[in-house]
Order: C-alpha cells, then structure tokens, then sequence
C-alpha cells in the first residue's frame, strides 16, 4: 500500500509540476504574440506614413520642378527632338507646317471696311 501511495504521489508532483512547465509557456507565448501584434500594427502604420509621403512625393508639378531645377531638363520641342534609328544615324525631326501666306489685312479678313488714308 505504501507503494502505491508513494507512486501516486510521484504521479501527482509530476503531473503539477508539468501543468506549471505548461503554463508558463503559455504565458511566454502570449507575451511573444502580443509583442508581435503590437510590431505589426506599428509597421501598419508606418506603411501607411510612408504610402501618403510617397504620394506626396510623386506629384507631377514637384517631379517637373526637379528635374527643371536640379536635372537642368526641359521640355520637348520638334525643334529639339532627334529620332535614331537602330544602326545609329539620326532621322531629321519633323519640321512644323509653315502658315499659308497671308494675303490682305486683318480688317479685310474679319469682314469690316478697309479704311483708306486721305485721298489727294
């Protein structure tokens, strides 16, 4: 009988000492997902930062002040633009139409009397 009270009783000191090795990692688990969460809603929120500072960057009328300013670019004319072909040598740009010669004056066009200078 003493036996079986000294074996019971190793059972029970085992078992309460395994629900103690048990609980503490739990605890140690739940300590780590909480560190995690509050990583990744820190992240979250960073991203979010960064995402708005971004898009804050990329506006088209800072993006074509700076490379006006520091990249000393400029925008394309067809009097600047050069094609080149694939073995090296250029393609003159095409050249803007000239205006149709204009014949008469402003007023005769727009309908309104032509006024003459004193006659003699």
């Amino acid at each position: 009988m003493v036996r079986l009270n000294l074996l019971l009783l190793l059972a029970v000191l085992a078992s309460a000492i395994y629900l103690v090795h048990t609980q503490y990692l739990s605890r140690q688990l739940f300590t780590e997902l909480y560190r995690v969460q509050s990583e990744t809603r820190r992240l979250e929120l960073e991203h979010d930062r960064l995402e708005v500072e971004k898009r804050a960057q990329a506006t088209p009328l800072r993006v074509e002040r700076l490379a006006k300013e520091q990249l000393k670019m400029r925008t394309t004319t067809p009097a600047i633009t050069q094609y080149v072909r694939a073995d090296g040598t250029v393609i003159p740009a095409v050249a803007a139409p000239t205006p149709a010669p204009v014949t008469g004056t402003a007023a005769q066009r727009s309908g309104a009397p032509a006024t003459r200078g004193p006659t003699p």
